[in-house]
């Protein structure tokens, strides 16, 4: 019997061919061509590195974060007038705004009662 080359539903899709397991000595070879195992180990970040690049990553993953640092690019802002733009409940605008700060891409700085909220030089990096 011969198959058709479509169906009641129209002309059938193509499968994507199965790809070959990659030979482990092919692998291991072309490690060693680069200098082992100890030259791809020196190209890992420290951990201490690698956690504030997760927390770096993890602040931006938030369309509200990722918001608040485009309303602070031009200028530092009080948090009343970034929740303004944002119109979240008090403890939720903080609990991003600690994110963001604990991520090292904003500060805060004491004015009286106020806390006014700024870019760092990293922050203003993924902004621009």
């Amino acid at each position: 019997m011969k198959l058709s080359k479509s169906s009641c539903c129209g002309p059938r899709k193509p499968r994507p061919k199965k790809r070959a397991a990659m030979n482990p000595d092919v692998g291991l070879e072309a490690i060693e061509h680069l200098g082992g195992v100890e030259f791809l180990s020196r190209h890992i970040p420290e951990e201490k590195d690698l956690i504030e690049q997760s927390r770096r990553y993890h602040a931006l993953s938030d369309p509200l974060r990722l918001t608040i640092l485009s309303l602070l690019r031009d200028q530092p802002l009080c948090v009343c007038v970034i929740n303004r733009f944002m119109h979240l409940a008090g403890s939720k605008l903080s609990y991003h705004l600690n994110i963001l700060k604990e991520s090292g891409l904003i500060e805060g700085e004491y004015h009286g009662n106020w806390i006014i909220y700024s870019l760092t030089e990293q922050g203003r990096s993924f902004v621009e």
